[in-house]
């Protein structure tokens, strides 16, 4: 019987599936300490170590992948290596820094970078948040010179959007008609890193004119991947997607099962958590 793979949509005319993968948890950004960070970049020191988490994540139809693909070595490699692999096309989703100072310099300086994303492979550019956000004016509601790096964008051949942790980026480019593709959103349960409350991310991300990758839906770890996730996929339109982060193959797969329970309204097929005392009425029976 033919496996059945994960939903898809389409953003601009790209099909990419709807879970992304993320990259925090293979390059060291825990969101909790050195410590973990630590952890993970000995976990991931390089691309090939990265392979049993992205080969679960390909055979069930996982194959969008999203993170600062230009600047981390680690993630090119794990990329390459993946469909090499695999035989596969991964569609990469880069989140490049650039310089937006208003001067020539600078802006040779971005059109450098952005070239560096197709060169490296990307068929993505959503501009870093740490980037756009300083080119925000909320009196004038104005992502102000925007336009001359999406256009950059488009003549690398790339799909141009936004990573847009400030809300307001998805309100005013959509109010202005900037040529943006997609926004990349925090997005979870517990409000974590978000700028404004729950229930305002959730209607910005109802009322946007294009699809939205949303991000962070366990909090970096603050809450379980059953509540993040059933949260997350309950909440969102059908165009929209989600951002996972795994440590291994095993969460990988265990995450996919959640998400298609969500998405299937029923209950994921995975085994209990473990106790000292399993048998326990409160644990549930068997079936």
């Amino acid at each position: 019987m033919e496996q059945k793979l994960f939903p898809r949509t389409t953003v601009a005319g790209i099909s990419v599936s709807r879970m992304i993968i993320g990259t925090n948890w293979m390059l060291g950004w825990s969101h909790r300490g050195p410590a973990a960070d630590h952890q993970i970049k000995r976990r991931f020191p390089d691309g090939e170590s990265a392979w049993p988490l992205l080969k679960v994540f390909l055979d069930q139809g996982v194959d969008t992948i999203m993170g600062p693909y230009q600047q981390e070595p680690v993630m090119q490699e794990a990329v390459r290596y993946a469909q090499e692999r695999s035989g596969k096309k991964m569609i990469v989703i880069d989140t490049p820094i650039i310089n937006v100072d208003d001067n020539p310099a600078a802006r040779r300086e971005a059109r450098s970078v952005i070239h560096g994303s197709k060169e490296a492979g990307a068929d993505f550019c959503l501009l870093h948040h740490s980037s756009v956000e300083q080119l925000v004016n909320k009196n004038r509601h104005e992502i102000t010179r925007l336009p001359d790096y999406t256009q950059m964008i488009r003549e690398e051949g790339m799909i141009p959007g936004l990573s847009a942790h400030m809300p307001e980026l998805v309100l005013y480019s959509d109010e202005n008609g900037y040529d943006v593709e997609t926004y990349i959103q925090i997005y979870n349960c517990m409000g974590f890193l978000m700028q404004v409350e729950v229930e305002t991310v959730a209607q910005i991300i109802h009322n946007a004119k294009k699809p939205v990758m949303t991000i962070k839906p366990m909090a970096a770890g603050r809450t379980t991947p059953f509540v993040g996730l059933n949260f997350s996929w309950n909440t969102i339109r059908e165009q929209d997607m989600i951002t996972v982060g795994c440590t291994d193959a095993e969460e990988a797969m265990e995450d996919i099962e959640i998400s298609r329970a969500a998405i299937e309204r029923r209950m994921p097929e995975i085994g209990k958590r473990s106790s000292p005392n399993a048998n326990q009425d409160a644990f549930g029976r068997e079936v």
